[in-house]
């Protein structure tokens, strides 16, 4: 399972990437897209090796600005990251040597990979995604910035008001204010009991303001319906950033019917956003972590979306 250092040419520049391949043929291969917030090629610990185990081959790659490659990736938008996304299946199917090859993303790595596929419908041949929300930008975040308050024990006025700020800031940055703006005007909330995690990251800086401002017309349940593929959905049941509840509906409602035998949807108990419990041990890495249902469920995805004998 050799793990061979390549890059992906985007419009940020050539990102950094690793390809782990099996020691055979590969029978199919997967992207793996990362969330929200700075990531390199090194995270996905233990993921890529027994995707390979299992004959499947893949590729990740830095964020731009992350792990040495060049660019930013605060000021990308979605169809940037998108784009990246089709660059590194073009890399991957070229240097393994596959032909069935598709995506799979945490977080908003899910949203991404859902983009990807329906944005170049004939490149993604099926997209997994791991406690990516099914619901849009604004409602997701107000969730959890919801969750987080009363986790925190702050009275339901103080969640009231940091909810008040939020939807103002979005309101704001959707018609177009200036992030900087914005910014500054957050600071006068400096000393109310909510700021802390209202205003905290990533709503600290203008930059990340400008991120979000651009993540918000993004409504994952408008682009699924035009899904040109077989999707795997996998949610944690203790998963504080994601309405669950609300992305099982929307899936119900609106995944295409025409990839029935081959669609999961999988709410994995015990765990978190990550797939593994919260808080997650310090003396065991992650990847030991991750739900013992998570891991049989994708293996049993990708035997039906990409077989040894097609």
């Amino acid at each position: 399972m050799p793990d061979i250092d390549t890059v992906v040419d985007t419009a940020a520049g050539p990102l950094n990437a690793i390809l782990c391949t099996p020691e055979g043929p590969a029978r199919g291969g997967l992207v793996l897209s990362d969330g929200s917030g700075p990531a390199d090629r090194h995270a996905w610990q233990g993921v890529p090796e027994w995707l390979a185990a299992r004959g499947i081959a893949s590729l990740r790659h830095d964020k731009p600005g992350c792990g040495g490659s060049p660019g930013d990736w605060r000021a990308q938008t979605f169809a940037d990251r998108a784009a990246e996304a089709i660059a590194a299946l073009a890399v991957l199917r070229k240097q393994a040597g596959v032909e069935r090859a598709g995506l799979i993303g945490y977080s908003q790595g899910g949203w991404v990979s859902l983009l990807a596929a329906v944005s170049v419908p004939d490149h993604v041949d099926f997209v997994i995604t791991l406690g990516g929300p099914f619901v849009g930008v604004e409602e997701q975040e107000r969730t959890l910035l919801a969750r987080v308050m009363r986790r925190h024990g702050l009275p339901e006025e103080s969640v009231a008001a940091g909810l008040a700020w939020a939807d103002e800031r979005a309101a704001r940055l959707a018609a177009g204010e200036d992030p900087a703006q914005v910014h500054a005007e957050q600071a006068r909330h400096a000393g109310d009991d909510w700021a802390a995690i209202v205003c905290d990251r990533p709503y600290d800086t203008p930059e990340e303001l400008g991120f979000f401002a651009r993540m918000l017309p993004f409504d994952p349940g408008a682009a699924l319906p035009f899904l040109p593929c077989p999707l795997m959905a996998f949610f944690g049941a203790d998963d504080e950033h994601v309405p669950v509840e609300r992305s099982l509906s929307v899936l119900g409602e609106r995944l295409p019917g025409r990839y029935r035998g081959s669609n999961g949807v999988a709410v994995l108990p015990g765990v978190g956003h990550m797939l593994y419990p919260v808080p997650p041990r310090d003396d065991m890495s992650l990847f030991a972590q991750l739900s013992p249902g998570f891991l049989p469920l994708l293996g049993a995805f990708l035997d039906r979306v990409a077989p040894d004998h097609p």
